[in-house]
């Protein structure tokens, strides 16, 4: 085989520096976005940041003191800047410029407005400072320390307290407690059991249960205001029958206690008022939250998307790094420098660029849902929208994830406006968020003791023009976490 040189020319696509960071930045979420932004701020110092995410925050100051962050909408001054003296108070009628001595009746009033400032400026200076969560454990251990007394008892109430889970259960066996526990105790399961019944007699009621049907019998035992009759048979069902009741099973649960609608009726609302989770309100959760990107309005011409600007930062190139730039006192390294931040600036306005004109064509395709709701909802796929920016349909499905909209009718990812479509009888199609919608009403205005089935939501959807299988109806009624027939019915 012969070795020869030659010569070609082909076009190919080469993903640029800056190319990558525009894909990197448009497929991130708000929160991923600033964390991003404050790690090129910390690497870059020709970059700077003109709005501060922490102005609403408190701040420690040099001398170790607490001060609130700038107020909003008050200007912080420029470093550098000669701040302007105050103004001069103006002179009292009949003085020379000084200020006049208040007279000796008032002084009174004086000192006690004096006063009164001092202490305001004194609490307001504070800063008001959230009290830490109560874990259950903690709750516990308090009535422990008012209710026992003996030592021997206060130690095994705490040991059941710190076998307890989070939602207030007992999932270790007494049996199982006292064989862990060193013999030289001389420990015996009686003493076990008294101290579970303290445990059990503590707030919130139903603590210290080993089971949900145990649980819910000594919230049923401490409910005021129950009837004999209804507490028994309450009681007599939570203990014997749980599964029969959890699966309504109303008419095996009246055959074995030879009782009528109104007497089950009356135990089942007395059930329900039980918690079978307990311990759960002590748990600690943070709440979660997410920012719009855009806001849909109504307008006079129509629905009007606007950009969040509380999630658009404001950037800008260090105007003192750049001037010694431009004057050729700077290094290499800082043109580069330089080059990245003008990059990041015209990405991120390129990011949001982009944002907007997705929604907007998102909210032109689907006016019907801004004025009708999700009943209204047409068909929609992301080639459609691609195709009508002219962007790639991997530009479009980056943009629409983890990016929210504020609207009317509440938040929505973007990717909530896209769906599959069922055919309709006249040759049309129906978007499968439109079905789920009115599957949810379907199933909101059933009767309860009389709940559709499956077969009958799907009959009832044909009648309106909507070609749908029982096994589709179920698939969406599942991902609505609609519970089947059986569970929705009712006395």
């Amino acid at each position: 085989m012969k070795q020869s040189l030659q010569l070609r020319t082909s076009q190919h696509l080469a993903l640029t520096p800056q190319l990558q960071q525009s894909i990197r930045l448009l497929q991130l979420s708000t929160l991923e976005l600033h964390q991003e932004l404050e790690q090129l701020l910390s690497d870059n110092p020709l970059l700077e940041r003109l709005d501060d995410p922490l102005d609403n925050s408190v701040r420690l100051l040099a001398d170790g003191a607490i001060g609130s962050s700038t107020a909003q909408g008050e200007a912080a001054p420029e470093p550098g800047a000669q701040e302007a003296p105050p103004a001069e108070a103006p002179a009292a009628e009949g003085g020379e410029g000084d200020s006049a001595a208040p007279e000796s009746g008032g002084n009174d009033d004086d000192w006690g407005e004096a006063a009164r400032n001092k202490n305001s400026d004194d609490e307001d200076s504070r800063p008001q400072l959230e009290a830490g969560a109560i874990s259950l454990r903690d709750h516990l251990m308090e009535q422990m320390r008012l209710a026992v007394l003996e030592p021997r008892d206060r130690a095994l109430v705490e040991l059941m307290i710190d076998a307890l889970d989070d939602n207030g259960y007992l999932t270790e066996s007494l049996d199982d407690i006292l064989a862990r526990l060193p013999p030289e105790l001389e420990l015996d399961f009686d003493e076990l059991k008294t101290a579970l019944s303290l445990l059990q007699s503590f707030d919130p009621v139903g603590v210290g249960a080993r089971s949900a049907a145990e649980c819910l019998a000594l919230q049923i035992r401490a409910m005021p205001g129950v009837p004999m009759v209804t507490r028994r048979l309450a009681l007599q069902i939570v203990s014997n029958h749980l599964a029969w009741f959890a699966q309504r099973e109303f008419n095996k649960l009246k055959k074995a206690f030879d009782c009528d609608d109104e007497d089950l009726r009356e135990a089942q609302c007395v059930i329900r008022q039980c918690n079978p989770h307990p311990g759960a309100a002590f748990a600690a959760g943070s709440s979660d939250y997410v920012v719009p990107d855009v806001i849909v309005r109504k307008s006079k011409n129509g629905w009007m998307v606007t950009l969040n600007n509380d999630v658009m930062p404001r950037l800008r190139v260090n105007s003192m790094y750049a001037n010694l730039l431009k004057q050729g006192k700077g290094e290499g390294q800082m043109g580069a420098q330089l080059q990245e931040a003008k990059w990041l600036i015209k990405n991120m306005r390129q990011r949001f660029d982009t944002i907007l004109r997705v929604a907007q064509a998102i909210v032109e395709r689907q006016r019907n849902f801004f004025s009708h709701g999700a009943v209204a909802m047409r068909p929609l796929v992301l080639r459609e929208i691609a195709d009508t920016l002219g962007l790639h349909e991997s530009t479009i499905s980056r943009v629409t994830t983890q990016k929210y909209m504020l609207t009317p009718h509440g938040m929505y990812e973007l990717k909530y406006f896209f769906g599959s479509h069922v055919a309709t009888e006249a040759g049309g199609e129906a978007s499968s968020t439109a079905i789920r919608a009115l599957i949810v009403q379907l199933t909101g205005a059933e009767d309860p003791k009389n709940p559709l089935s499956d077969s009958k939501i799907a009959d009832m959807l044909g009648e309106q023009g909507m070609v749908i299988a029982r096994r589709t109806v179920a698939k969406y009624r599942e991902a609505l976490k609609i519970p089947p027939v059986t569970l929705r019915k009712s006395l």
